[in-house]
């Protein structure tokens, strides 16, 4: 089955999981509208790619380690999204979920998608027992405090913060936590995917500081732009320029590829992590650049 459509199916299972007589209606109208249409699920397709390239020995597994990722990438947009922090009318291209289902549904809608991706692993990870604390302890670290998403967006909070350390917590931590997640559901060792992790993941908070910085309108970002800016953040784009920031992205795609472990199927990863890295950078930049 094609990575996209395992996806796409696991997290309709687990979003029609909560989904009962009992279930407060408008929670699950929330999450729906949280977790579908996605946008380009990068983070999940990198994960089942990684369990794939490990063998993929238990795909329920896979799957839920998958799913996980998504869910609370999803949440954090969710929260990221709220008056308290960014104050977003839109995301993915449509009003954010707040402004649609107001402030108290989005807050929990997003701590909801986080007990369910737990949950998920719980559940699925039950068929072989050793490999769930594991998974559940690199999921973990990639969202929590000292270094996950929540340390990223506590950083926001603070006077100042250290650019390298800020975007590995932003965005970085949930990358490694992908790639090193989907060799542990497969069975394998986590620790010879973290690089790749580590490296896409600045790549893709480098582009996301491009966009942002270079961006007008919605155009090509699927969420407000001139952020960082407005709200005075730490940014690829302030401290290196622009053609910097660029050069900045290139060189950590190269590394990404690089970093790809020896496996079966390693050039097939190789050649999706640099197609998919690539189509980061600003069109009409890149273009210039070329």
């Amino acid at each position: 089955m094609a990575l996209p459509v395992r996806i796409e199916a696991a997290l309709k299972a687990a979003i029609d999981g909560a989904d009962t007589p009992s279930a407060p209606p408008g929670l699950i109208k929330a999450l729906r509208y949280a977790v579908f249409p996605g946008g380009a699920r990068v983070r999940p397709t990198l994960s089942l790619a990684v369990a794939r390239a490990c063998g993929d020995d238990h795909p329920a597994i896979s799957d839920a380690a998958a799913v996980a990722v998504e869910l609370l990438h999803c949440a954090s947009l969710v929260h990221d999204d709220l008056p308290c922090f960014d104050n977003a009318d839109f995301r993915r291209g449509k009003p954010s979920v707040h402004t649609v289902h107001g402030e108290p549904i989005a807050l929990l809608t997003g701590d909801a998608l986080i007990v369910m991706a737990f949950e998920r692993l719980a559940v699925a990870a039950a068929i072989k027992p050793a490999r769930l604390a594991p998974l559940i302890t690199t999921i973990a670290r990639g969202v929590g405090a000292p270094s996950g998403i929540v340390a990223g967006q506590a950083w926001e909070s603070e006077p100042s913060a250290p650019l390298d350390i800020y975007h590995q917590a932003k965005t970085g931590a949930l990358f490694v936590a992908a790639t090193t997640s989907g060799a542990i559901a497969a069975g394998a060792d986590g620790a010879p995917w973290r690089a790749l992790g580590e490296t896409l993941g600045a790549a893709y908070q480098v582009a996301d500081d491009l966009l942002d910085a270079l961006q007008s309108g919605a155009g090509e970002c699927d969420k407000p732009v001139g952020q960082d800016a407005l709200l005075k953040r730490p940014s690829a784009v302030a401290e290196r320029g622009v053609h910097g920031a660029l050069e900045r992205l290139y060189a950590l795609v190269e590394q990404a590829v690089a970093s790809v472990p020896q496996c079966e199927g390693a050039q097939e990863m190789r050649d999706m992590v640099r197609f998919s890295a690539m189509r980061l950078a600003p069109k009409q930049l890149a273009r210039s650049a070329a």
